[in-house]
C-alpha cells in the first residue's frame, strides 16, 4: 500500500494491464488550487453504521515472501499486513500528506535545529505491544541500529534517513523518545513507520529470518493469527490488547488470488475486495447494468454475430458437406457452452460493484540514455517533444471515466503539497521542433533509412522470429537495428545498444544547447507563479533550450510531409534511427500495449522507427529494464510523501563501480546530472518547508530538461467490492484505517457518499 510500500520505492511497478499515470491538476500548492484529480471511492460510513463482527476477505496477488517491510522482497501484501498489525506513527490523508497518528502519538515535533536537529516523540500512554510491554525508546533504538546501514549482518533494503541519526534515547520519561540527528533530515516523518518491536529489530537473525514468516509481537488493531501458505491465506484477528477504536471485523483475511484467477474468484464469491484490470471492471459494470434483464446478453461470446452470420452457420451445420458440417456443429456447441458459462459468470459478478480512483502511482516512458541514439540529449528531447501526452492519458483513463490529465512532475502527484507542473522545462508537444532536433543531431531522410525487415505497423517486427531470432536471443551482444542489414527484434537480443560505434554523444553545439535548457530550468524556479516562463513559451510553445539551435530547420517539404503526416524513416551514417521498444505480454497488459502502439505512431511522424517486441511479463523488468536491454520502456513508480528521500535514487546520476560496471541505483534510464544530485541533497536537509519545495521544483525541472523519463499519466485504481463493504476500496492517497473497515448494518443502504451517523 502507499504508506510504506510506495514510500520505500524498493522496486518499480510493472504496469501489466492497469497502465495509468499521475494526473496533473494544477501548478500551485495552495489548498484551493492543488487538489487530487480524483477523490477516493471507499463507501465511507461512520463507525456506528458499520456492523460488528464477520470476516472480510481481501484478494492479494501472492502470499508475501516476507513480513518484514524493510527487506528487499517486501511487496504490497507485506505493507498491507504491516499496516494492520504494526504501529504507523504517521499515516497519509487523502492528499498524500503525513499526519500524526493519535493511536500512537500525542505529539511529534522538531524541538531543536541548532547545533543539531532534535525530534521528540510523545507516545500515547495506552500504546502497548501484544505481549503487554509499552512501546518505547528501546524499540526506536533497535530499529535505528538495524536500519542505519552500519551493520552488514542486517539484510536491509535501504537506510535512508536512519543513516542521518546520531542517537536515539529515552526522554524525560518512558513515554518520550528523543532522536538526535547527525545531519538535518527534513523528511523525518518517514521514519519508524512501520515500527517493529525490539525483539524483531534487536538481532540480525530475528530481522533476517524470523520476521519473514511470522510476527509474534504486534501493536495494531489486528494481530497475526495464521499464515497458511499452502491455502494462500493470511488471517488477522482482533488484537485483544488494542486500546483504540475496536475493529469492526472479527477477522481480516488476505487471500492469494493470482491476477489471472481474479474473475474466477469473484464469480465463486471467494473474496469481498479485489483489485481489477480495466477489462474485469467493465465486465462487472455490464453485469450490474444487465441485472434483471431478460433475453441474451448483448456482449460476450457470440454477441458480435449478425443474423447473416447465424444463418450461414446454420446452413453449413446442416449442409451436405459432412466434414464442414461436423466442424461447424462443434463450433456452435462450443459457442453455446461459452455463452452459458459467460452468462452465469455475469450473474455472479453482479454481486459486486467497481470502486475507482487514481492510484498514487504514475506510468512513465523511460528513455535509456546509456548509449546508442538516446545517449544524445537532442534525440531524447525530440522523442519527448513528439509525444502527445494528453492522447496517451485519454487512451487509458477516459474509457474508465477518470480525469485524463498527463502528469506534470516526477516527484509528486496532483493534490500533494509538493506538486507543481514543471514540464515546461522541456516544452510542449511539437512535431516540427522534434524533427528539427533530430536534424541538428544528424538524423535525416536518406540512404539506409528503412524499417526492420518484416516490421508491422509502427515498425513492429512480426511475431515469431524463427530460428534466426532464436539464435539472436542467445548470442550475447549484437549490433543495433540496421547494423549489417540484419533484422532486430526487441526481446530476442539482450545486447547493449550502441556497441558498434560507441555512444553517439552530443557535439559542442549540443553541449551549449543543453546548458541553455538547464538554465531555463533555473528560470522556471525564479517566479512561483510561472511568469518567467510565459514569454518564451508564448512565442515557440516551450522554453528556450528545448529547441534546435537557431538556424536549424526541420527537414524541408521535399523530404518530409506536413506536421500531421509521417516524416519517413531517418538515418545517420547509413544507419536507420530505430529504437528498441520493450513491452510486456500476458494477462492484463492490453492497455500497456495500446499505449505503446500510440507512442510508436507518434514517433513515426518524426521519422523514428520503433522495433517493438512483447516479452514475458515475468522477466520484463529484471531482464530488460533493470539490465538496460532496451531503448524505450513503460513502467511505473509509486508516488511518495517524501520526494527528497525517495526521488534521489531514481534520478541520481549513475556512477562507476569498483568493478568497472555502472552503479545506477534505481535510475534505470541511466540519465542524470551532478546538479540534480546536489538539489536532492540540499532538499533532504532543508527544514524550511517552502525552501524545500523550491529545491524539489528545481530538481524536477532539471529532470524534465534531460529527458530521461517522461511521466505520462496516473494509474487507475480499480477495485471490486461487495456493495455493503464500508470504508474500503479505491483509497487513492489515503492510508486505510483498518479498524473502520467492515460491512454496513442491515437497513443501511449503500451508495450514499460521506454518510454520517443518524444519531
Amino acid at each position: 500500500m502507499f504508506p510504506d510500500g510506495a514510500r520505500r520505492r524498493s522496486v518499480a511497478l510493472l504496469t501489466t494491464g492497469v497502465l495509468a499515470l499521475p494526473a496533473v491538476a494544477a501548478c500551485g500548492a495552495s489548498d484551493e488550487g492543488n487538489v487530487p484529480a480524483a477523490s477516493q471511492d471507499i463507501e465511507p460510513a461512520s463507525r456506528d453504521l458499520v456492523a460488528n463482527g464477520s470476516t472480510l476477505t481481501w484478494a492479494v496477488d501472492a502470499v508475501p515472501g516476507t513480513l518484514n517491510a524493510y527487506q528487499a522482497d517486501a511487496d504490497g501484501a507485506t505493507s498491507q499486513v504491516a499496516g494492520a498489525v504494526l504501529p504507523a506513527l504517521f499515516t497519509l490523508d487523502d492528499r498524500g500528506r503525513p499526519q500524526a497518528n493519535p493511536d500512537y502519538l500525542e505529539s511529534a515535533e522538531v524541538v531543536e535545529r541548532e547545533p543539531r536537529q532534535v525530534v521528540v516523540y510523545r507516545l500515547n500512554q495506552k500504546a502497548v505491544w501484544s505481549d503487554g510491554r509499552e512501546i518505547g525508546a528501546p524499540d526506536f533504538a533497535a530499529q535505528w541500529r538495524a536500519l542505519r546501514g552500519k551493520d552488514p549482518a542486517y539484510w536491509t533494503a535501504r537506510n535512508a534517513g536512519y543513516d542521518r541519526i546520531a542517537k536515539v534515547e529515552r526522554g524525560k520519561d518512558d513515554l518520550e523518545v528523543q532522536v538526535t540527528f547527525d545531519k538535518p533530515y527534513a523528511e523525518w516523518r518517514s521514519l519508524f513507520t512501520p515500527l517493529y518491536p525490539k525483539d524483531v529489530m534487536g538481532t540480525p537473525d530475528a530481522f533476517n529470518d524470523s520476521a519473514r514468516v511470522t510476527l509474534k509481537n504486534t501493536a495494531g488493531p489486528f494481530s497475526l493469527k495464521k499464515v497458511d501458505r499452502k491455502a494462500g491465506d493470511i488471517t488477522l484477528a482482533r488484537n485483544p490488547r488494542w486500546w483504540g477504536d475496536q475493529p469492526k471485523l472479527d477477522q481480516l483475511v488476505f487471500r492469494k488470488v493470482a491476477p489471472k484467477d481474479r474473475t474466477k474468484a469473484l464469480t465463486e464469491g471467494r473474496v469481498d475486495l479485489a483489485a481489477l484490470t480495466p477489462g474485469e471492471a467493465e465486465r462487472i459494470s455490464l453485469a450490474r447494468r444487465d441485472k434483471g434483464a431478460k433475453g441474451p446478453l448483448a456482449h460476450g461470446p457470440g454477441a458480435g454475430r449478425t443474423p447473416a452470420d447465424a444463418l450461414m452457420s446454420w446452413a453449413v451445420a446442416h449442409g451436405t458437406e459432412q466434414e464442414a458440417a461436423q466442424s461447424e456443429q462443434l463450433a456452435r456447441e462450443q459457442t453455446r457452452s461459452a455463452i452459458t458459462t459467460y452468462t452465469a459468470e455475469q450473474k455472479s459478478l453482479a454481486a459486486y460493484e467497481v470502486r475507482k480512483a487514481l492510484e498514487p502511482a504514475y506510468t512513465q516512458l523511460a528513455l535509456n540514455g546509456a548509449d546508442g541514439p538516446l545517449a544524445d540529449e537532442r534525440v531524447r528531447r525530440a522523442v519527448a517533444r513528439a509525444l502527445d501526452r494528453d492522447e496517451l492519458a485519454e487512451t487509458v483513463l477516459k474509457p474508465l471515466e477518470l480525469p485524463a490529465q498527463p502528469v506534470g512532475s516526477h516527484l509528486a502527484l496532483a493534490g500533494q503539497d509538493a506538486y507543481e507542473d514543471a514540464s515546461g522545462a522541456l516544452g510542449t508537444q511539437d512535431t516540427a521542433e522534434a524533427r528539427a532536433l533530430l536534424a541538428e543531431a544528424g538524423w535525416k531522410p536518406g540512404e539506409g533509412a528503412s524499417r526492420p525487415q518484416n516490421a508491422g505497423a509502427s515498425g513492429e517486427p512480426a511475431e515469431g522470429g524463427g530460428e534466426e531470432a532464436g539464435a539472436a536471443e542467445n548470442s550475447g551482444n549484437e549490433d543495433r537495428p540496421g547494423d549489417g542489414g540484419g533484422e532486430y527484434i526487441v526481446g530476442e537480443d539482450d545486447g547493449k545498444p550502441g556497441e558498434r560505434g560507441g555512444p553517439m554523444l552530443p557535439r559542442a553545439v549540443a553541449a551549449g544547447q543543453g546548458a541553455a535548457l538547464l538554465r531555463q530550468a533555473d528560470v522556471v524556479q525564479e517566479d512561483g507563479d510561472g511568469k518567467a516562463e510565459q514569454g518564451a513559451r508564448a512565442q515557440q510553445g516551450g522554453p528556450p533550450g528545448a529547441y534546435a539551435p537557431k538556424g536549424t530547420a526541420a527537414p524541408n517539404q521535399s523530404q518530409s510531409p506536413g506536421a500531421e503526416g509521417a516524416a519517413g524513416p531517418l538515418a545517420k551514417d547509413g544507419q536507420p534511427l530505430t529504437l528498441r521498444f520493450v513491452v510486456p505480454s500476458g494477462a492484463g497488459t492490453e492497455q500497456l500495449k495500446a499505449v505503446a502502439d500510440k507512442i510508436a505512431d507518434q514517433l513515426e511522424k518524426i521519422g523514428v522507427t520503433t522495433a517493438m517486441k512483447k516479452v514475458p511479463s515475468s522477466g520484463y523488468f529484471t531482464d530488460h529494464v533493470a539490465s538496460g536491454s532496451y531503448d524505450l520502456a513503460l513502467y511505473s513508480w509509486p508516488g511518495t510523501a517524501y520526494p527528497a528521500t525517495d526521488g534521489r535514487p531514481i534520478h541520481a546520476k549513475p556512477v562507476p563501480a569498483a568493478d568497472g560496471s555502472l552503479n545506477v541505483a534505481q535510475n534505470y534510464t541511466r540519465v542524470g546530472t551532478d546538479r540534480i544530485d546536489q538539489l536532492f541533497d540540499q532538499a533532504v536537509g532543508e527544514l524550511d518547508d517552502g525552501a524545500r519545495r523550491k529545491l524539489i521544483k528545481e530538481a524536477d525541472a532539471r529532470i524534465w530538461a534531460v529527458a530521461g523519463a517522461i511521466p505520462l499519466f496516473q494509474r487507475p485504481e480499480l477495485v471490486a467490492a461487495r456493495p455493503r463493504v464500508a470504508n474500503a476500496g479505491a483509497f487513492g492517497f489515503a492510508t486505510p484505517r483498518y479498524q473502520d473497515i467492515g460491512f454496513l448494518k442491515k437497513g443501511v443502504q449503500p451508495g450514499a457518499q460521506d454518510r454520517e451517523s443518524g444519531s
